[in-house]
């Protein structure tokens, strides 16, 4: 599999709620800047979230993905429109990712993902 691939299986994974194949993809010190708060989340408390359905994904739409490999490293960034429910709140989001994903025993692995928000505009 090769990054890209990987990357579309971990929004797969968020918007199934699919705790087994997000566990896979994650490393194990796998840390995510929050794109609503800024905050650091850890994968138990990730993966606590999206298996409780504290968060729910309805739709993940990424755009204009750019993969740089760097031997064991592949650095992914993007644009994502995503919607969903954080607790019984409807959310949605506009943003900009940046994906680190690292080669372990031969599976890009995701071990940090940072979201951006993108500024509404007017006009």
């Amino acid at each position: 599999m090769n990054p890209l691939s990987a990357d579309k299986r971990f929004f797969n994974a968020l918007i199934a709620s699919d705790t087994q194949v997000l566990g896979r993809i994650l490393t194990d010190d796998f840390i995510l800047i929050d794109v609503m708060s800024g905050s650091e989340i850890t994968k138990p408390a990730f993966l606590a979230a999206i298996g409780s359905g504290q968060v729910k994904f309805k739709a993940i739409e990424p755009a204009d993905n750019r993969v740089r490999l760097y031997q064991t490293t592949a650095i992914i960034t993007g644009r994502t429109q995503m919607n969903g429910r954080l607790g019984d709140a409807p959310f949605t989001s506009n943003s900009r990712y940046t994906h680190v994903f690292v080669s372990q025993q031969n599976e890009w692995r995701l071990a940090t993902a940072q979201g951006t928000p993108i500024a509404a505009t007017t006009g």
